[in-house]
């Protein structure tokens, strides 16, 4: 089955079920009922003035279904089913998960952000699949860990588990539809890449935000952390995917082993960290991993084109578990 590629953010702070969202559908809603305000630790949580006050609602983003936007005081909300599904937490501890990523890492300790240019690629999915590219920003031991993870996925299942706004606690702040968006364009093999943007910033208030190609998308409140309030102690760039009960992997990236010419692979490019000085800083040193046969991944030369960059992705199939 062919997959749509769509903005998807993962926020796995409270496990919990939640309703699945059409990805085609949005509702404008009042920017304090959306679903982030149902989290009990945000009951009295006010938007800081600076998401609002500083925003334009002029920039046309090529990414985007369309170039609508909701009425002043409102946000673009997925609109939610009434089916449940369990949150597949993306950890590599997790049975059925396979994953492709970098470890970034610079003489720092704690990170304040990170960004990267993603490839942005057409797979086929079969039920009960999903393939992702992500970013991770993450801090705490696994039995309490706090997770930000943005990227895209394609989804072949449609009830991948807990995330975008099914998850309370990202708070919305741009009037266009965005997070569940299809993107419009993806990469076509040997051509230049089609990529986006994703930047994760924490403030000096322990609001993590996310803006995607320069455009404020949102933020996660410091009141959902126990340990990211702190920083991100590890920073993780790469692929995820997810089995079928037949114990077949999807494809990964574009489907490709990756290989140096980065028009035929799946790539991260101009990858950097916001060091806890809040400078952005490129990698110094990237540890790669690969957890299956079936996917690889391979780092770059540093280049005025790619920046600090990788490749990685390959076919699936039977990885073992």
């Amino acid at each position: 089955m062919d997959t749509r590629q769509m903005l998807v953010i993962f926020s796995y702070v409270v496990l919990t079920h939640m309703t699945l969202g059409n990805i085609d559908e949005f509702d404008c809603v009042d920017i304090y009922k959306q679903p982030a305000f149902q989290h009990p630790l945000l009951k009295h949580h006010k938007i800081p003035e600076k998401f609002t006050s500083n925003e334009s609602f002029d920039r046309k983003n090529k990414y985007k279904t369309n170039d609508q936007s909701c009425p002043k005081g409102t946000v673009a909300n997925l609109r939610q089913r009434s089916e449940t599904e369990s949150l597949h937490l993306d950890t590599i501890y997790q049975f059925g998960h396979h994953f492709a990523f970098m470890d970034a890492s610079s003489f720092e300790t704690i990170y304040r952000g990170a960004q990267a240019d993603i490839s942005i690629h057409n797979l086929t999915l079969q039920n009960n699949q999903y393939s992702k590219s992500q970013i991770w920003l993450e801090n705490g031991p696994i039995a309490e860990l706090n997770s930000i993870q943005v990227g895209w996925a394609g989804d072949g299942y449609k009830k991948t588990g807990c995330y975008n706004t099914e998850c309370p606690g990202f708070i919305i702040i741009t009037r266009k539809p965005s997070i569940g968006s299809i993107f419009k364009q993806s990469s076509v093999y040997g051509d230049k890449p089609v990529t986006f943007t994703p930047q994760v910033v924490q403030g000096f208030f322990g609001n993590w935000a996310l803006t995607v190609d320069d455009e404020i998308i949102g933020y996660w409140p410091g009141e959902l952390f126990t340990h990211l309030n702190k920083g991100a102690s590890r920073v993780r760039f790469g692929g995820n995917t997810f089995i079928s009960p037949d114990g077949i992997s999807p494809p990964m990236g574009n489907g490709h082993v990756p290989i140096y010419d980065y028009e035929r692979s799946s790539s991260f490019l101009h990858v950097k960290l916001t060091n806890d000085k809040y400078q952005s800083i490129e990698a110094e040193t990237q540890m790669g991993v690969a957890d299956s046969k079936c996917f690889t991944l391979i780092s770059r030369d540093y280049t005025n084109e790619t920046g600090k960059s990788f490749s990685f992705g390959g076919p699936g199939g039977r990885c073992g578990v």
